[in-house]
C-alpha cells in the first residue's frame, strides 16, 4: 500500500471516529467522507489497478492452496492406480504424474523428455501417465489405443508413436493402426481391447480425476502436491530436485 493511500485511509478513519463513537454516521458526515474518497480515487486512479492486482494474487493463492489440498486427498488415485502405465522403478522416491492429450502440441514437445526422466535422475524418479483426451474424439480413440497396447506390454512404444503423429492428417483409424504396427503392437488385438471395460475405465478414471483436481489443460504435471501447467520443464525439474533433496 502506498504512503499516500495509507494517509488517505487513515484520515478517513479519523473522520469516522466521532460518528462511530456515537454508534451512527450522520448523513452530512457520510457525504463528506464519500466525497473525500471519490476525489482521491479520481486523483489517484492507479489504486484501482493496485487493488485488482492484489485481488487477483489473493484468488490465485487461494486456488493454488485448494489444488494442493485436492492433490493431497487424491494421492492414491494419482500414483497407485493399477490401470495406469509408468516408466521408472515402482519404488522410486519421487513420482511425477502427467496428464496429457495425444493431439496436444506442447505434450508432443515434452514427450521424450518425460519418458527419459527416470534415466536423467538415476532411476530415482517414476513417471505415471494419465490419459486426458480433451481436444477431440480422435484424442479419445488414441488414448484407448495406448492403454490397449499396454496390455501387450507396448505402452511406451505406442505412447511415443502416437505422440509422433501429425495433428493435421493423423489420428484417423488408419494412422492409429499404422502407429501400432510401428510400435510392434498386434493391431487386431488392440482394437478388441479398446472396447473392453477395463481399458475404457482407465481413461474415464483419469478424466474424472483431472476434473476433481481442477485440471483443464494439457500437459499438466504433478510432483508431490504441486501442480505445473504447460510444458514448463524447468519448473517440473525444480520440483523433482527439491523432492529428491527431501527424500
Amino acid at each position: 500500500m502506498t504512503r499516500t493511500l495509507s494517509f488517505a485511509l487513515a484520515a478517513t478513519a479519523i473522520a469516522l471516529t466521532p460518528a462511530c463513537a456515537q454508534g451512527q454516521v450522520e448523513a452530512s458526515d457520510k457525504e463528506a467522507i464519500e466525497k473525500i474518497v471519490y476525489d482521491y480515487i479520481l486523483e489517484n486512479p492507479e489504486i484501482i489497478e493496485e487493488a485488482l492486482i492484489a485481488l487477483s494474487e489473493k484468488r490465485a493463492a487461494e486456488e493454488a492452496e485448494q489444488a494442493r489440498l485436492a492433490i493431497a486427498e487424491n494421492q492414491d488415485a494419482l500414483i497407485n492406480n493399477p490401470g495406469d502405465y509408468y516408466v521408472g522403478p515402482s519404488d522410486a522416491p519421487v513420482t511425477v504424474v502427467e496428464f496429457f492429450d495425444y493431439r496436444c502440441g506442447f505434450c508432443k514437445r515434452s514427450a521424450q523428455w518425460a519418458v527419459e526422466l527416470p534415466e536423467k535422475y538415476d532411476n530415482k524418479v517414476r513417471v505415471v501417465f494419465k490419459e486426458f483426451p480433451i481436444l477431440s474424439t480422435e484424442s479419445e480413440r488414441a488414448a484407448l489405443a495406448a492403454i490397449a497396447a499396454g496390455k501387450q506390454g507396448k505402452y511406451v512404444e505406442m505412447h511415443m508413436a502416437l505422440m509422433e503423429l501429425d495433428n493435421g492428417s493423423g489420428f484417423g483409424p488408419e494412422q492409429i493402426n499404422a502407429a501400432a504396427e510401428s510400435a510392434g503392437v498386434d493391431v487386431e488385438l488392440m482394437r478388441a481391447d479398446m472396447k473392453s471395460i477395463d481399458v475404457q475405465k482407465t481413461v474415464a478414471d483419469a478424466k474424472s480425476l483431472a476434473r476433481t483436481l481442477g485440471i483443464t489443460g494439457t500437459p499438466n504435471f504433478i510432483v508431490g502436491t504441486e501442480s505445473v501447467s504447460g510444458a514448463d520443464i524447468q519448473s517440473v525439474e525444480a520440483l523433482i530436485e527439491s523432492a529428491l533433496a527431501e527424500s
